[in-house]
């Protein structure tokens, strides 16, 4: 398959954990992949990972001039994004009597005001192909209540809605939108809590292990499919058994 037959992919912080793990599986599934870190060395890492079969780029996704330019130059130079997987994510957590505005913002902007703005940004070309997926990458804490994390729970669970909206209005242009809905994978955040930690949010999981960051790559691979062209609109609950909806 040559790179003018490909669809395009987009995935915002591909650098490492869950992004990575989407991204390489993309390319597995005969995407050409553009995905994003926040550095230069990310991105030069990203493009010497995917060798022909995709490129890394620098994007703050809180940027919104930044955002257009990168869209804009993916199109001149490659195509129209027909894939994107909205993933870039931080966490700014404290209890809501601790936290700043600042860490509140932060959350919003990089997580939801994100996700407007690069959806709304590759709905032309995916219109005028009459396909897109727009995969959202969600939390079980959009449903399942964590302390110290509103702000994170608020942006995800703003996530899903806007999923559901966007999916009603892009639904006749055979453009689907879904979000995933990740429970406790284990990343490098996690390899960093404690021996007890760890046992303690194993214990409240029904299969008995985290979940890897494979698990989550499987899913969005199903959702940007051909297999899943009537499915929108829905949230993709990926947790072992954490939260059943």
């Amino acid at each position: 398959m040559t790179q003018e037959q490909r669809k395009i992919a987009l995935v915002t912080g591909a650098s490492r954990g869950i992004g990575a793990a989407i991204a390489a599986q993309l390319i597995k599934d005969g995407f050409f992949v553009v995905g994003t870190a926040t550095s230069e060395a990310g991105a030069e890492k990203l493009t010497a990972q995917f060798a022909e079969s995709g490129v890394g780029a620098v994007l703050d996704v809180r940027d919104a001039s930044a955002i257009d330019a990168l869209i804009t130059h993916i199109e001149k130079e490659y195509g129209s994004v027909l894939v994107l997987v909205n993933n870039a994510g931080i966490t700014r957590d404290n209890l809501l009597l601790r936290m700043s505005e600042d860490d509140w913002d932060d959350i919003l902007n990089i997580h939801l005001k994100a996700v407007y703005r690069l959806s709304k940004r590759v709905l032309k070309g995916m219109t005028r192909a009459r396909f897109g997926r727009i995969i959202n990458i969600s939390s079980v804490v959009a449903h399942f209540a964590n302390p110290g994390q509103a702000n994170y729970s608020a942006a995800k669970a703003g996530i899903e809605a806007f999923s559901r909206s966007l999916a009603k209005e892009m639904g006749s242009r055979q453009i689907t939108v879904n979000s995933v809905a990740p429970g406790f994978i284990a990343t490098e955040m996690t390899d960093q809590l404690s021996e007890e930690i760890r046992k303690k949010m194993t214990e409240q999981v029904a299969l008995a292990r985290l979940g890897e960051p494979q698990d989550i790559a499987d899913a969005v691979s199903f959702l940007a499919s051909e297999k899943s062209s009537y499915i929108t609109g829905t949230v993709l609950h990926v947790n072992g058994g954490l939260y059943m909806a």
